[in-house]
């Protein structure tokens, strides 16, 4: 079965998470990706632990399916081959701050003229333009500018910081693949490349179309937890169980709220859904006491039996057992002849024709810089002296092409 990106060629210049994610998405469906790293440290999550073999788990996870080159782009020879490889991709995606790759000699502007058809993707914290720019920042600074971070969090409380990078993922990442798709489906017409600005920031902010465009009609500021689905209401809350587990109830329809009262045993609560929230308060507390009285398998067996939106609150431990994430296949074993069986999150796109896989771990630092300059016409000996000189590295000597 043929994969949606077959041919499609990318160079990576990305490191950490937000970007090695982006060109993790269009490896598993088929993508040829080039990681290139420096030729000392490279990717700095190599490092993490736990490690798989000689890498992280992380570094495995999101830089499955992928080649690894080390170029050294500060030395001439080194810029020379990237600007060679350029010629023949069809993306490149780097993260660095803007200008570093302009000072380096192979930003966009160089890089469109050797290859006009070139999709370049650039995803930073603030994007291209404006104040913010060249600022350093991580994930928790994105969503704090965003405006995000104001609303995560109970009542009359300060905000949590969330578990999960919001912005490096779902502002940064996602968006990044979805704008090198549309750019790539643009070039199918107009022949044009172009270059794609990513910023983690603007990408946060876009996912508060549940809050913000109601504060432009209305000039009122909401208050933490006291979002509508925010835990504010009964209705839409995480509940504890007897044995310290919880259930999520997301009966936000009137006819599911019916269900979970019914269940409950407390039919008066269902015309009292929307009630203020001194009242919700009280509603909750009842509704915390009433689940207290049961366990979270006895709770889930019993609401099996209705449509009223009602979940467990899942641990790590329970997802290779879930049902649900066993069809679908989402927990995968990828079994290495080296390393032997690594569990992997499976592409998440499921596709007919042409669906993702899994079909490599990480590479090893370096371990295809020959075999692609090999491609590209370097001899063995050129190899060998360009290992020797530290403008690349990770090439056998004896036997360039593994």
């Amino acid at each position: 079965m043929s994969s949606a990106l077959t041919s499609l060629r990318i160079l990576d210049l990305t490191r950490l998470l937000p970007g090695p994610y982006c060109t993790m998405l269009l490896a598993d469906y088929g993508a040829e990706v080039i990681k290139i790293e420096d030729t000392g440290l490279g990717d700095y999550v190599r490092a993490n632990s736990p490690k798989i073999g000689e890498n992280s788990a992380l570094f495995h996870s999101v830089n499955r399916n992928k080649k690894s080159v080390c170029l050294n782009l500060k030395t001439d020879k080194g810029k020379e081959i990237f600007l060679k490889m350029a010629e023949n991709a069809d993306v490149v995606v780097e993260s660095f701050r803007p200008g570093v790759m302009d000072r380096l000699g192979v930003g966009y502007d160089v890089l469109k003229k050797i290859n006009p058809t070139l999709v370049y993707c650039a995803l930073t914290g603030y994007g291209q333009t404006g104040p913010y720019a060249n600022k350093p920042g991580h994930d928790l600074n994105y969503i704090s500018y965003a405006g995000l971070l104001e609303f995560i969090g109970e009542r009359n409380r300060k905000p949590i910081v969330p578990p999960i990078p919001i912005a490096d993922i779902g502002g940064g990442a996602l968006l990044a693949t979805v704008g090198i798709l549309m750019a790539l489906f643009q070039r199918e017409r107009s022949g044009k490349g172009q270059f794609v600005d990513i910023s983690m920031m603007d990408g946060a902010l876009s996912w508060l179309q549940l809050t913000l465009p109601d504060y432009f009609v209305t000039n009122i500021q909401p208050n933490r937890g006291e979002l509508r689905l925010s835990g504010r209401s009964a209705f839409y809350e995480v509940y504890e169980t007897k044995d310290g587990r919880y259930l999520s109830v997301g009966a936000v329809e009137a006819k599911f709220w019916e269900q979970f009262c019914k269940v409950i045993g407390r039919e008066e609560f269902i015309h009292q859904q929307h009630v203020p929230m001194d009242e919700q308060d009280r509603i909750k507390a009842e509704i915390q006491a009433i689940i207290s009285t049961k366990a979270q398998k006895e709770w889930v067996e019993i609401f099996s039996k209705v449509d009223a939106c009602v979940t467990p609150v899942n641990k790590f431990e329970d997802l290779e057992t879930d049902p649900q994430l066993i069809e679908r296949e989402m927990i995968q074993t990828f079994h290495d002849s080296e390393i032997g069986p690594v569990k992997l999150i499976a592409p998440p796109i499921k596709m007919s024709e042409t669906p993702g896989s899994i079909r490599k771990l990480a590479p090893k630092s370096g371990k295809h810089t020959a075999e692609i300059l090999a491609q590209m016409g370097y001899s063995n000996q050129e190899i060998e002296a360009l290992t020797c000189e530290g403008v690349i590295s990770g090439a056998l000597k004896k036997s360039p092409i593994q």
